[in-house]
């Protein structure tokens, strides 16, 4: 693989997780990745400016953090918490040096059946948060989560409606995440991808493939690229056409993959970007 085959693949932290961050950078920097997605508590744990120096000496880009978000809170205390967290979240995104913070919205609250009340309440944190964020020069990326985590983790389950929230603000304050694993069943999606790209509100492009059956509680069932379902190309294409040219992440959460020696790992997930997608 040269540096231009893996110019635009980014390896987003999760997917080796078994690896802490000064090894993550070196397996990078022997591999010739210059690209990362990092998650908040990893981060937290070595240090959020420890973090921010670790990359930019090893010549990485941050392409996104992971995640803010979980902001369906019905009590006003929890609410507040969570808006919070969330300005934290956008100030850790800038020091990391990224410009995009990818948000998972949340789930229904405990005992609540409303998705409708659940959803314009995630259209009010953005309002509070977006210009925040603008000012620490980060973007909020709303992820469309698949309908099965509608009721715990994601109340935001298409890009149609993704993009119903986004599009209540500027741009360059909230846009969307398109990423395969979530959105790759619904056949309204290709579109969508197209009305996002004539916003500019494609923040950025995550890659899972699809494979079954999947795990006990779901969470960790997203399949190495080229494992399952998912035609990699043709969604790259997709986000292409509708004008993104930015990095590509993979994000994969597999217990399998985990399992393994980390920077095996990578070095698979490189090698089946460049084959799958590229």
């Amino acid at each position: 693989m040269s540096a231009a085959d893996l110019s635009r693949f980014s390896i987003n932290q999760m997917t080796v997780k078994q690896l802490s961050l000064p090894e993550l950078a070196d397996a990078c920097a022997e591999l010739g990745v210059t690209n990362v997605g990092l998650w908040r508590e990893p981060v937290q744990a070595y240090g959020l400016d420890a973090t921010a120096k670790l990359v930019r000496d090893a010549g990485l880009t941050v392409t996104t953090l992971c995640r803010g978000g979980f902001l369906t809170a019905i009590e006003p205390a929890e609410r507040a918490t969570a808006l919070e967290d969330n300005r934290r979240a956008v100030d850790e995104a800038a020091t990391l040096g990224t410009d995009t913070l990818v948000l998972v919205s949340g789930g229904l609250p405990a005992g609540s059946k409303d998705l409708h009340g659940a959803r314009e309440r995630i259209a009010y944190a953005l309002g509070e948060l977006g210009p925040y964020a603008e000012s620490r020069g980060v973007k909020l990326a709303i992820e469309p989560l698949h309908p099965m985590y509608a009721s715990d983790r994601c109340v935001v389950s298409t890009l149609t409606q993704a993009l119903d929230l986004a599009e209540r603000f500027p741009a360059h304050q909230v846009g969307v995440t398109v990423d395969t694993y979530h959105i790759w069943w619904d056949d309204r999606a290709p579109e969508q991808i197209a009305r996002a790209g004539a916003g500019g509100r494609i923040h950025t492009f995550q890659l899972a493939d699809w494979t079954t059956p999947l795990p006990e509680g779901v969470l960790n069932g997203r399949g190495q690229i080229g494992d399952g379902a998912i035609d990699m190309r043709e969604w790259k294409g997709y986000v292409e056409a509708a004008g993104y040219a930015g990095a590509i992440e993979v994000e994969l959460f597999n217990d399998g993959l985990w399992a393994r020696d980390g920077r095996e790992v990578l070095t698979e997930t490189a090698r089946r970007f460049v084959e799958n997608v590229m």
